[in-house]
């Protein structure tokens, strides 16, 4: 049993060396130096390996993206100011920028539709967007359906980061990224909770984010008043 737990350690203790070891690689190089023989190189083992933990290049490259993005989720969703959800996605924005450009290489691997993989850290990243949009929405602030507004601000962040990461570094133009986010914020949030001229609609959308808590209803009038509400928003 000793030895099993040892051996496991010291399988756990190499990938997450390798882990490293192509990630620097990824940082420095870009993903076409992340072949398996120079990480097998660097980090001082053999080829094989990679393989066994791995499976190939493809699982490498995977997990390196998992880890680091994993990392950043983990740090972003213990900041949060639930007093000012407005500030709060002020915040959650500018760091999903500057963790894009700080890591141009990882962010292309995350955001290449051609890459067959679906990362359980980008769900749970998304999954702290959702949040920060429910607490808007929960306060009146909301002109749109919460989907809607978690997909024009994914959409937009992603696009601002890859438009940034195409021009050279001393070419890039950073007030895009704030106007980018004046952009989207003035077409997803009322100036004032229930008060601007689309009140009505933010109200319903607040009114939303209560509907599955309502006592004293069953679940299928909890149901048919969601999709009441849903329809009123154009969800």
């Amino acid at each position: 049993m000793t030895e099993s737990r040892t051996g496991e350690a010291g399988r756990l203790e190499m990938r997450a060396h390798l882990i490293e070891v192509a990630a620097q690689l990824l940082r420095e190089q870009g993903p076409t130096a992340v072949t398996t023989r120079a990480v097998a190189q660097e980090a001082g083992v053999q080829a094989p390996s990679i393989y066994r933990l791995f499976g190939d290049k493809e699982g490498l490259l995977d997990a390196v993206a998992e880890h680091v993005f994993a990392t950043y989720v983990a740090d972003k969703a213990l900041v949060v100011d639930i007093d000012d959800p407005v500030a709060d996605l002020r915040r959650g924005w500018d760091a999903h920028i500057d963790f894009g450009l700080a890591n141009a290489a990882l962010f292309g691997l995350l955001t290449d539709p051609g890459r067959d993989s679906r990362s359980p850290a980008a769900a749970a990243g998304l999954e702290v967007l959702r949040a920060r949009v429910h607490r808007l929405a929960a306060i009146g602030r909301l002109r749109v359906a919460e989907r809607r507004a978690v997909e024009l601000i994914h959409a937009a962040g992603t696009g601002t980061v890859l438009t940034l990461l195409a021009a050279p570094p001393e070419g890039r133009d950073l007030s895009l990224s704030d106007t980018m986010y004046e952009a989207v914020t003035h077409a997803i949030l009322t100036d004032a909770p229930a008060l601007a001229e689309d009140g009505t609609t933010a109200a319903a959308v607040a009114f939303r984010t209560v509907v599955p808590e309502l006592p004293r209803l069953t679940d299928a009038e909890r149901g048919l008043l969601s999709e009441w509400l849903d329809r009123s928003i154009g969800a």
